[in-house]
């Protein structure tokens, strides 16, 4: 009998959907938020640390200005969001409170994520929150964010915390019982995937679209979410947060859901932090040699090498670094601007100096700097 990953995990990032705390979009499920602080209570208790990232702001904002459904402008749902994230917190802390432990608010964007000094700000603050036994609610700033800087969903959100604190476990709860191999509404044959490798291109494959009218997310951001807490060495577990007593049942040994195991060993901070960005300004195009040289030799990554540049960055942003298939396989901090690079390009590091008229690093992007993705 399989034992569900999170027996043995002491630091835990719980992330559930719009649908399950606010009764599909009719507000606040006040019952439910009672039953997850119970829950992540009696986890504290045993001596584990949980992250809660929540949605549902925006849903509680639409059902408090009496709005008959979600609207699509950006100043609506961010105005949605202002309005129904005092409403979200204000639930949280007096629920929490009536268990001994404080909540704290905690909003985050991609910018937040992608400046290293702010990532680590936010790590910091993180991790000082558990100590002190807070239980930190985490939800993407939707009031100030735009479609520049937006985290998409709170799948992913989710799995950029779990890398950001280090967690060893990303639970995400939804209203389906995990992830199946085809769509149970349309297939019949359809069966639960119990255990599978995070990362694994078979789940993208199996994984379907949006089933909620409330969430922004599908079972497809949650495979992608599975595949990026991985990268930090962390295991991800699926299933439905309409069980009983679901995170205690998990905590106990009790396997339930999809488990999507991480394979690989985590990467250093650095490496995950450029493996986090999800928006890039542009990235470079490699010859099959300097694929190689990243890929199999460790190397860094010389301007020789590259093919074509997409986009327009400057010196010290993150770039992609793509095969000539224009499969991403790696990125890094780049060490010249686009402009400087195409004229550098396809010239062996001896000649950056005669065509720009100076040198600042012989690399394009030193091995220090750069993270292998596939």
């Amino acid at each position: 009998m399989k034992t569900s990953v999170v027996k043995q995990a002491r630091r835990i990032v719980v992330k559930v959907g719009s649908s399950l705390v606010t009764a599909e979009g009719r507000g606040l499920d006040h019952a439910a938020l009672s039953r997850w602080a119970s829950q992540i209570a009696a986890l504290a208790g045993q001596g584990r640390e949980v992250v809660l990232v929540s949605s549902g702001a925006i849903a509680e904002g639409i059902a408090r200005l009496g709005w008959k459904k979600r609207p699509q402008a950006v100043n609506e749902l961010q105005a949605a969001a202002a309005v129904g994230q005092m409403g979200l917190v204000q639930a949280y802390e007096s629920i929490f409170r009536t268990h001994g432990l404080h909540a704290a608010q905690v909003l985050l964007t991609h910018e937040d994520l992608a400046d290293r000094t702010r990532y680590l700000n936010a790590r910091s603050t993180l991790r000082t929150l558990l100590a002190l036994r807070v239980v930190p609610i985490i939800n993407e700033n939707d009031t100030v964010a735009t479609e520049e800087i937006r985290l998409g969903d709170n799948d992913t959100l989710g799995a950029l915390v779990t890398n950001l604190i280090e967690a060893d476990c990303l639970i995400i709860l939804t209203d389906q019982p995990g992830l199946y191999t085809a769509d149970p509404r349309k297939n019949p044959d359809a069966r639960l995937v119990e255990e599978a490798h995070a990362g694994d291109p078979e789940l993208e494959r199996m994984a379907g679209g949006a089933g909620s009218c409330v969430g922004t997310g599908g079972m497809l951001t949650k495979i992608l979410a599975a595949k990026r807490a991985a990268r930090s060495g962390a295991h991800t577990v699926i299933c439905s947060g309409r069980e009983p007593d679901v995170l205690l049942r998990l905590a106990d040994g009790v396997a339930m859901g999809s488990q999507l195991i991480a394979r690989q060993a985590p990467l250093a901070a650095r490496r995950q932090w450029l493996a986090d960005h999800l928006q890039l300004r542009g990235g470079v195009v490699l010859d099959e040699g300097a694929v190689r040289a990243l890929r199999e030799e460790g190397k860094s990554l010389l301007s020789v090498g590259v093919k074509n540049i997409t986009g327009d960055f400057e010196r010290g942003e993150v770039v992609g670094i793509v095969d000539s298939q224009g499969r991403e396989i790696a990125r890094g901090l780049v060490n010249y601007s686009a402009a400087e690079t195409r004229r550098i390009a396809g010239k062996a590091s001896s000649a950056i100096e005669a065509e720009l008229g100076y040198i600042d690093e012989p690399e394009l992007i030193h091995r220090d700097n750069l993270v292998i993705l596939a």
